[in-house]
């Protein structure tokens, strides 16, 4: 198969697993308990038979299932994602606002957990039996068992509260509108440590058991024995035949946890007040507001998509087998 034919394959296989994930959305979200005219009703102070059932009409809320349905899929085949119910604003424009931030976050958390996890497996696989390997297995462990948000909130009391350190909530300064461009994104980074390590810190955890047992795997294989024959070093063995070899599980892993990690981004953005596509999932669930949680859910699917296909990225750069 050409690579023309190949790309365009997958580009099918993409198109139809969206309009696979927009549907089970769909269903999914209006099988909820709650109606979201009552809600908005409420909201305006008139929750009268006559004004819900006027609310109904304007959102298309009275019209059968599938006719429903068949309205959202033909409107995201032409890139609309509706219009909020309680925001009054188009949900593209609501999901650019806050998309920014959550990409920040989550690809930072990603890339530290991973590149800390890899270093950090890598040291206690090379070291294997001694102290600083039972330390590092040890913190893994106990990061591993530590709810996300029991876990944010005991960094903002240390690093915040306590020693003051790096701010508590929020994605800036309330005065960062003053800020020149570098006081601005020193600003921004400090607003996002805490978030990142909270968010990171479990996968890190994961990524650094795994690299471990991977690469006490690959040191028993037929090709580091031979180099070492050859009389090569113990760290050009390390370098050149073992880290890549076992970075492959680590790295194809992360890519099947992204979509943990684009999840585990509502709790962390909910701790921190960080203003991103988790914390409007929150909102929007209160609301009942459908059109941003199904524009929310399908923007978060085509995240996770684009992941896979940064780890497919990646897969072929740590091992250069991998072709297709």
């Amino acid at each position: 198969m050409s690579v023309i034919s190949r790309l365009f394959a997958k580009l099918a296989g993409i198109v139809f697993t969206i309009l696979v994930i927009a549907t089970i959305n769909f269903i999914i979200i209006h099988s909820a308990p709650g109606d979201p005219a009552m809600v908005i009703a409420g909201q305006s102070g008139a929750a009268d038979a006559k004004f819900i059932a006027q609310i109904r009409a304007e959102y298309g809320l009275d019209q059968p299932f599938l006719t429903q349905l068949g309205t959202y899929i033909g409107k995201v085949l032409q890139f609309d994602l509706g219009y909020s119910y309680r925001q009054r604003a188009s949900v593209w424009q609501l999901i650019l606002e806050r998309l920014g931030p959550t990409l920040l976050l989550t690809l930072s958390a990603f890339f530290l957990s991973l590149i800390g996890g890899v270093l950090l497996g890598a040291f206690a696989g090379r070291r294997q039996g001694s102290w600083g390997d039972f330390a590092i297995m040890l913190v893994s462990l106990l990061l591993y068992a530590t709810p996300v948000f029991w876990l944010g909130l005991m960094l903002v009391l240390v690093f915040s509260i306590q020693l003051e350190w790096l701010p508590a909530f929020g994605y800036a300064d309330m005065r960062a509108s003053s800020f020149g461009a570098l006081e601005y994104a020193l600003d921004v980074a400090r607003h996002l440590v805490l978030p990142v390590v909270t968010l990171a810190a479990i996968y890190m955890a994961v990524y650094t058991r795994l690299m471990r047992s991977s690469l006490i795997e690959v040191s028993h294989e037929d090709h580091v024995r031979t180099a070492r024959a050859k009389g090569l070093t113990e760290n050009q063995i390390l370098y050149r035949h073992m880290l890549r070899n076992a970075a492959v599980p680590v790295v194809t892993f992360a890519g099947l946890q992204a979509g943990a990690m684009i999840g585990g981004s509502v709790v962390v953005e909910t701790v921190f007040s960080w203003p991103g596509l988790g914390r409007l999932t929150y909102d929007s669930v209160t609301a009942r507001d459908y059109p941003v949680l199904l524009g929310l859910f399908l923007i978060m699917s085509l995240l996770v998509i684009a992941t896979n296909l940064l780890t497919d990225f990646l897969h072929r750069v740590v091992d250069p087998r991998v072709t297709t």
